[in-house]
């Protein structure tokens, strides 16, 4: 059994009976009114607060739902904000989100940096004839958010510091990792793993590690798996000795002698693990009950192969830290399990719906392996191409005697493209080109992936296929009522993640 198929978030004997109690807690709050909470994760730049912010303003507001059963049967009474109830996680500011997205001067939100929380309170009638004589039903609905890059730290709980080492090491050795690694590996040759403690080269290798990890994570390479996460987002910890540590060239197995660089950086490896990784996994990780893990995978597949490569090997390693498994009231209190999985390929807006089911095809093609671990252990796992807020509506446009399907949407002010600059007011037409029928295409031939019509040049797609697009000004009634965000299946995610609780 490899690596990425076996548990990776080895935990004591009082870490889980600390886990049983906080679950038994959950579950006594639930018996009064039932909650379920949704884990919503995601590497950087995948829309986790778009997605939040979202479906939260859809259930709120009475969004377009169709294939959400419980509000296009005419079940859900209303969806309201409540307190939430762990008064020791910072609220997800929803309103501020709300207000980026739909205000006078539309942008995204900032993204995630920190675990957040957020109650929706759901009413509903039952659709059951058991449910609906018992009287209104009532859903609490925990949105936990937090970062993706979080996640790839709780394989660490089963690496020693000098496997660790070696791995990182020899993944940096790697095109295109080599060139960003340039600086780090100069230093590298300068530490003696045997040599004295030393401070101050510990915090220098910590430093280019970090530099390091940000070149890898520029969209012109979008590279994936990087821990530690937390070197790229160190909140409160930033420069304590749990974040000053870096990779030694020690090989795999090697053990530290007392007193030296290698012991020190150990040491501190080791406590990056206990302060930083165990308590997210203990307090937040292991207490939901249903996931979302959005991708962007188009970032991935336009980077080219090395970030499509990395990108499957970072969903692997996401994905078998979690705990999947059938739900019962007894799992409720020992051992939660995640019981329903949604992989969700974002910017689905960034294509004409045509190529909507090959992206879903490319990442179940990704996800394969977890996901078939996770529906072989109890879980439900759904795959789907997702626009949390759609910023584009689809166009026909005539070039030449050809007709070409295309998207339109408004640039934000700044981006350039073939050397013209908008002002994030003006429309423009793409033509996105077309993913590839077959998903295994990607990985056998990435050199070539989009499809464009012969009357676009190679040239054109590709500078076009970058551009960041404005949120959309929010759609009125003939009564002059703002309607809800406007987005692609986020009826069905929700369906998916909490339509059964609902019924």
């Amino acid at each position: 059994m490899t690596g990425s198929e076996r548990s990776v978030t080895r935990t004591s004997i009082a870490d889980e009976a600390r886990l049983a109690v906080g679950n038994l807690i959950d579950f006594a709050g639930g018996l009064v009114a039932p909650s379920l909470r949704l884990g919503v994760t995601g590497l950087s730049r995948s829309g986790k607060t778009v997605f939040i912010t979202a479906l939260v303003h859809n259930l709120v507001h009475g969004g377009r739902l169709p294939v959400f059963d419980a509000m296009a049967e005419g079940r859900l009474s209303r969806a309201h904000l409540d307190p939430q109830p762990d008064d020791d996680v910072p609220r997800f500011d929803y309103e501020a989100h709300v207000e980026a997205l739909t205000g006078k001067d539309r942008h995204w939100p900032e993204s995630t940096r920190r675990v957040s929380e957020l109650r929706v309170t759901i009413e509903y009638e039952s659709a059951t004839f058991w449910g609906s004589r018992i009287g209104p039903g009532k859903l609490h609905l925990d949105i936990v958010d937090y970062p993706g890059e979080w996640l790839l730290d709780l394989p660490l709980l089963n690496q020693s510091y000098a496997d660790w080492s070696a791995r990182t090491i020899a993944q940096s050795r790697v095109a295109p990792r080599s060139r960003l690694a340039a600086d780090w590996h100069a230093h590298l040759q300068t530490l003696d793993p045997d040599g004295p403690e030393d401070e101050t080269a510990a915090r220098m290798a910590a430093e280019l590690l970090t530099t390091y990890l940000r070149a890898c994570r520029d969209e012109r390479f979008s590279l994936s798996a990087l821990p530690p996460g937390r070197f790229l987002m160190p909140g409160d910890l930033e420069g304590s000795p749990a974040f000053t540590f870096a990779p030694l060239d020690m090989g795999p197995g090697a053990r530290a002698g007392r007193h030296t660089l290698a012991a020190m950086m150990e040491r501190r490896y080791e406590a990056y693990k206990s302060v930083v990784v165990k308590p997210f996994f203990r307090d937040h990780f292991a207490r939901l009950d249903r996931q979302i893990v959005l991708v962007d995978a188009l970032q991935a597949l336009n980077a080219g192969p090395s970030a499509i490569a990395d990108l499957e090997t970072a969903l692997s390693e996401i994905l078998a830290c979690f705990r999947p498994g059938r739900a019962s009231w007894l799992s409720r209190i020992l051992t939660r399990r995640i019981d329903r999985i949604v992989f969700a390929a974002t910017k689905a807006d960034h294509l004409h719906h045509r190529s909507h089911d090959r992206l879903e095809a490319i990442l179940s093609r990704l996800v394969q392996t977890a996901a078939v671990r996770a529906a072989f252990a109890g879980a439900e796992v759904d795959v789907v191409a997702l626009a949390s807020v759609r910023a584009t509506r689809e166009a026909t446009v005539r070039r030449g005697r050809e007709s070409l399907d295309c998207i339109v949407g408004t640039p934000e002010k700044g981006q350039r493209v073939d050397g013209e600059t908008f002002d994030g007011k003006e429309e423009i037409a793409i033509f996105p080109g077309d993913l590839p029928a077959d998903p295994e295409s990607v990985f056998e031939h990435p050199e070539s992936i989009f499809e464009v019509p012969e009357s676009v040049s190679e040239d054109e797609a590709e500078a076009y296929r970058f551009v960041r697009f404005r949120p959309p000004a929010l759609q009125r009634t003939a009564e002059g009522l703002s309607l809800s965000l406007p987005h692609i299946r986020l009826d069905r995610t929700l369906q998916f993640l909490i339509g059964d609780r609902l019924e």
